[in-house]
């Protein structure tokens, strides 16, 4: 696993051994950060100088790679020691630690804090998370309005919302739907 554009291009990313962890595939982040970079909803500005929540962050792949293109600061939350691990280091390799806070805690219970205007939520398939997060990150003020939310589930999980969705794309097991917060 790897940055795949940016200043950190083809740096390596750890992921922790096991399957606790599923990191989302460099070529769906690829044609994730593509279809942003192009989409008339999106653009450039999307992701420079965006300040990123990078939920169910695993190994912040999503959130490094945001950094990677120009986004200003990354908020990882992740619960799982492993994963944390993984994050940590991924961070220090890419000296990223002065634009980058870890909340190790659980999503459903993350403190208020900074709102973000790219979030990228990557649960757990088949477990429903995604709608009690993002009710939770409202009420802790982290989601601005008009942000841009990106939740990766398995392709044959429903949608993760009902707000009306500006994309959704399948990628082998992945299904990622993206929205805009009213």
């Amino acid at each position: 696993m790897r940055i795949v554009a940016g200043t950190w291009r083809g740096r390596t990313l750890i992921a922790p051994p096991g399957t606790a962890t599923r990191p989302t595939a460099d070529r769906v982040r690829q044609a994730l950060f593509d279809m942003l970079l192009h989409a008339p909803w999106a653009g450039h500005d999307a992701v420079a100088g965006a300040q990123v929540l990078d939920v169910f962050a695993g190994t912040g792949a999503f959130g490094l790679e945001a950094l990677s293109r120009g986004a200003a600061h990354a908020t990882f939350i992740e619960q799982d020691r492993t994963a944390l691990t993984a994050l940590r280091a991924n961070i220090a390799a890419c000296h990223a630690e002065d634009r980058t806070t870890i909340l190790a805690t659980d999503a459903l219970k993350a403190p208020s804090g900074s709102a973000a205007s790219l979030i990228f939520l990557d649960p757990p398939y088949r477990q429903d998370l995604v709608p009690g997060a993002i009710a939770h990150l409202r009420s802790a003020n982290r989601i601005a309005p008009n942000a841009l939310i990106i939740a990766e589930t398995a392709r044959d999980e429903p949608p993760p919302t009902t707000t009306p969705l500006l994309a959704e794309r399948t990628h082998g097991a992945a299904r990622l739907s993206i929205w805009r917060e009213p």
